[in-house]
């Protein structure tokens, strides 16, 4: 049994969490952030990123192409938000005194994140063609991505001042996004290496959005020692798991 799309399932149940946890726990969003980007910095350093260089080790000019594929993932979703505009830090000169512009930044924050949510699935379906531990290892990362996504998105839309019903129906469209992911990236058949450089511009995307989202997001309010250490533990647990599982 392919386990890609109802584990997409669960990483759409862990941004709804997100989301309430935004609406409900405001004041502690900053450790369940920095947890988060720890974990995810963790998973890639340690598993994620020698796999893909296991699974293709061609070079172009002297350099791994999947270390290419995987700073091209990184600087083009951060060109896409740079020039989209979507990517709106909350503590920022379009905050509730902008009413209008407020509106904009924050619907098209959490509306740009419905790409990089579908590439999430896809990602996840095909690492499972590979192999479980790699399908495993993504889905940690997809999973830990969910949470912060659930957060974010309902913090964009609290920004915008009218949220209530737009946050149901962007954490359903997150549901659909990534189970529909998974299941194109399920079924459609890509040999190893083009694989491999898939999934290096899908961890581009991540450490993008750990650096300039979560962590951003985890110090803009509580600039604190706690969440600095909440990001430690996140790597630290990362490494116990990773470290553990290559024992058995």
């Amino acid at each position: 049994m392919n386990l890609a799309i109802p584990l997409a399932a669960l990483t759409a149940l862990a941004t709804t969490l997100g989301g309430f946890l935004a609406v409900r726990s405001r004041d502690r969003l900053h450790l369940t952030l920095g947890l988060a980007a720890g974990l995810l910095l963790g998973l890639l350093s340690f598993d994620l990123l020698p796999e893909i260089f296991e699974i293709n080790k061609s070079t172009f000019g002297a350099v791994p192409v999947v270390s290419i594929a995987f700073v091209g993932g990184f600087l083009l979703l951060h060109f896409i938000e740079q020039f989209s505009g979507s990517h709106e830090p909350l503590e920022s000169e379009y905050g509730p005194d902008h009413g209008h512009r407020a509106n904009i930044a924050g619907t098209l924050g959490a509306v740009a994140m419905g790409g990089h949510v579908f590439l999430d699935g896809v990602a996840l379906g095909l690492a499972f063609q590979v192999s479980n531990s790699l399908g495993i290892a993504v889905f940690i990362a997809v999973l830990a991505h969910a949470l912060s996504d659930g957060i974010t998105t309902v913090s964009f839309l609290i920004k915008s001042g009218r949220w209530t019903r737009r946050v149901t129906y962007l954490l359903s469209a997150d549901a659909v996004l990534r189970i529909s992911g998974a299941a194109l990236g399920t079924y459609i058949s890509i040999s190893l290496p083009y694989l491999g450089i898939y999934l290096a511009i899908f961890s581009g995307f991540i450490i993008y959005l750990a650096t300039s989202h979560i962590l951003p997001e985890a110090h803009s309010r509580h600039p604190s020692r706690l969440t600095m250490l909440a990001t430690v533990v996140g790597v630290l647990i990362m490494w116990a798991v990773v470290g553990f599982i290559g024992t058995l």
